[in-house]
């Protein structure tokens, strides 16, 4: 324990940190996931906790981390989903920590490698054309000049500069351009600074991708990032099936390539003919590349996702034989060029280090490249995204439970899996399913929010189908009148941006509060701007569905549009549910119900967001009545006061409600 003491000790009425918070709250549910994540720590098990929020899970988990770090467990990563908790983390809760526990502990925090500068490639940008436009100059000059000052590297530190830098992804410290101690800048490099800070820490905090990123590349060619451990604490853990999904895949990109022959024609090379013939064949695959990708942009220019149908590269004719198409010549001849590449370079004699690394990298796209175009390991879904001017090639698992097991579960001691959102309909059966974590003890620590008291959950007796042609209409008058009841101050959260997009396009004009739109500024932006407007009302979709927290009366009001079912066009979500039907199951009820609840959760989890704030929660789907499922859903939700009369909306911000339970409601 630490220092001895008890959990009891620590979080109870009169506790340590009661103490030393003069805020602090005495929340049971706290108490209870310290217990059991202490419990998991010491007896070296899995753990699944689900706690609500206002239960207080950072502290609750942290205390325990430090507690196994310092008590011989070794060091402890803990993962987050989202940057905000990240930082309420590293800025927060450690620190208050390190003040107020009796034994002292380090930390460390660690993000992904394309967060920070590679000081190589700054140096070799110098002379190379990195930049897209005349005014990126001056940013170039800010960057060149920050490096040399700064002691971290994190592009972070660059708060004044715009949020995307086109040039940032020639310069920053990704893996698969790093050619580690043989780098003279081996030293003094960033990354070797987070990981030497890494290696010295109690606890590490890092974010999903970098963690999953880590572990698919251990012990490979690239090395490992994160430092070993023992114990790992999942954070946000809702989010881990697709995470995991794309980093366990293959994926190859117009910028690989570009990057790829960037940076070999920026390595001199002494051999003036064999610099020749690189030149040649770079100019070679730059050409067939350019050709490969706007093979796929023919009859298909929007954005989006889109699955790799079998016959796309190649067809078999009746007598077996095996046909390129038109766009399988095209993949070919790019191969074929990237071949010979790979061949001139890795024939160099005494090759430097930069080029044992590109030799290295072709050879990745070489066979990442084969891996998706062939499409043979049916455990895979192949398919193909475009976005802006970037084109992705793409195959990721179908099915993650396998590679957790064999990557994680099964090689670390412990590991604890927490979020808000976890379970449906009271029990864990999903995620035990999805992420393959049959042998774990689990918890639903309840949160310390009054929730009958707190919120009232508002569902529209007569709404069309949301598929109809009347929905939007519908919808925008709903809107219309949630929002004149609650004074504005709401998020209007849809599940679409074409239904975003709608809604505020129809309301907005009825509306006399200030209106914003997510995409009209930076996420963080649009946020501070909404928590400084009195009666604002914001229309965002999922990046606004978590993660997000605004305190007090600014949001008194949520309202979701339809039930956030997962697109099934989308490639992997297709794939999923073909999956468990192909097993014998029911795609819908064992997938698209339970994700569907945790996203709903998730967005309704926006609204209360400490003991003092009301609000109501507006769901303006009628299948929530009208469907048998819907029942799943609302037994799901916080037990919270449910009306459908309008005129009740306010009653939310001058009185109590008093209990009359969700359950009771009617359906149709």
């Amino acid at each position: 324990m630490v220092n001895s003491i008890t959990m009891q000790e620590i979080f109870g009425p009169d506790g340590l940190i009661a103490r030393a918070h003069p805020e602090y709250e005495y929340r049971p549910g706290q108490i209870q996931m310290a217990k059991a994540v202490m419990r998991a720590l010491e007896d070296r098990h899995h753990l699944i906790v689900e706690a609500g929020t206002g239960t207080g899970k950072t502290l609750a988990y942290l205390v325990p981390a430090v507690a196994a770090a310092l008590g011989g467990r070794g060091r402890v990563i803990i993962s987050t989903g989202t940057k905000n908790l990240q930082e309420q983390l590293m800025e927060k809760d450690i620190p208050f920590l390190q003040r107020v526990l009796l034994k002292k502990f380090t930390a460390a925090y660690m993000k992904g490698r394309n967060n920070y500068v590679c000081l190589q490639r700054l140096n070799r940008a110098q002379s190379s054309p990195v930049l897209d436009g005349l005014d990126e100059g001056d940013y170039f000059e800010d960057v060149t000049h920050w490096s040399r000052e700064s002691l971290t590297g994190d592009r972070a530190e660059l708060a004044n500069l715009p949020e995307h830098l086109s040039f940032w992804r020639h310069i920053d410290a990704r893996s698969e351009t790093c050619i580690g101690q043989k780098c003279p800048d081996f030293d003094p490099c960033f990354i070797t600074r987070m990981r030497n800070r890494a290696q010295d820490a109690d606890i590490v905090v890092v974010n999903h991708h970098l963690f999953f990123a880590d572990l698919a590349l251990r012990n490979s060619a690239y090395g490992n990032v994160l430092p070993d451990y023992s114990v790992v604490i999942l954070d946000e853990a809702h989010m881990i099936e697709d995470v995991v999904s794309e980093y366990f895949g293959a994926q190859v990109s117009n910028y690989q390539v570009e990057d790829l022959v960037r940076d070999i024609s920026a390595v001199p090379i002494e051999n003036a003919e064999v610099d020749r013939e690189v030149t040649k064949t770079c100019s070679r695959v730059e050409r067939f590349a350019e050709n490969f990708w706007m093979g796929f942009r023919v009859g298909r220019g929007e954005e989006g996702r889109y699955a790799i149908v079998p016959g796309t590269f190649a067809t078999r004719s009746s007598s077996g034989e095996i046909n390129p198409t038109p766009l399988g010549d095209l993949y070919m001849s790019l191969d074929g060029a990237l071949a010979r590449l790979e061949t001139t370079l890795d024939a160099l004699k005494d090759k430097p280090a930069e080029v044992e690394s590109l030799v290295r990298r072709i050879r990745q796209i070489r066979f990442d490249l084969q891996f998706i175009i062939t499409g043979a390991d049916k455990k895979f879904v192949y398919w193909t995204e475009r976005r802006a001017r970037g084109f992705f090639l793409r195959a990721s698992p179908i099915d993650v439970s396998g590679l957790l097991e064999d990557k994680l579960f099964g090689q670390v001691e412990t590991v604890v899996l927490t979020s808000a959102t976890l379970s449906s309909a009271g029990n864990f059966a999903f995620i035990r399913e999805r992420l393959g974590l049959d042998k774990a003890e689990d918890l639903i620590a309840e949160s310390s929010f009054d929730y009958q008291n707190q919120a009232l959950l508002y569902l529209p007796l007569k709404m069309p189908d949301p598929r109809s042609s009347d929905w939007a209409q519908a919808a925008a008058a709903e809107v219309i009148k949630i929002v004149n009841a609650t004074d504005g101050r709401a998020f209007v959260l849809s599940t679409s941006l074409a239904g975003m997009q709608s809604l505020y396009d129809l309301v907005t004009p009825e509306l006399d509060y200030p209106c914003f739109l997510q995409g009209s500024a930076s996420k963080g932006r649009l946020l501070a701007i909404f928590r400084e407007t009195p009666n604002a009302v914001l229309f965002a979709t999922s990046s606004f569905w978590q993660g997000v927290d605004v305190r007090g009366e600014q949001l008194s009001c949520v309202i979701i549009d339809k039930l956030p079912f997962a697109v099934p066009t989308d490639p992997i979500v297709a794939a999923r549910q073909r999956y468990i039907e192909d097993e014998g199951g029911s795609s819908f009820f064992e997938y698209s119900v339970p994700q569907a609840i945790i996203s709903l959760k998730q967005g309704l989890g926006r609204l209360i967001r400490s003991t003092t704030d009301r609000g109501v929660l507006a769901v303006l789907d009628p299948r929530l009545r009208t469907k048998a499922y819907g029942r799943a859903f609302l037994k799901s939700l916080p037990p919270c006061r449910v009306t459908s009369e309008i005129n009740e909306l306010s009653r939310i911000f001058e009185s109590p409600l008093g209990p009359e339970p969700i359950a009771n409601i009617e359906f149709v």
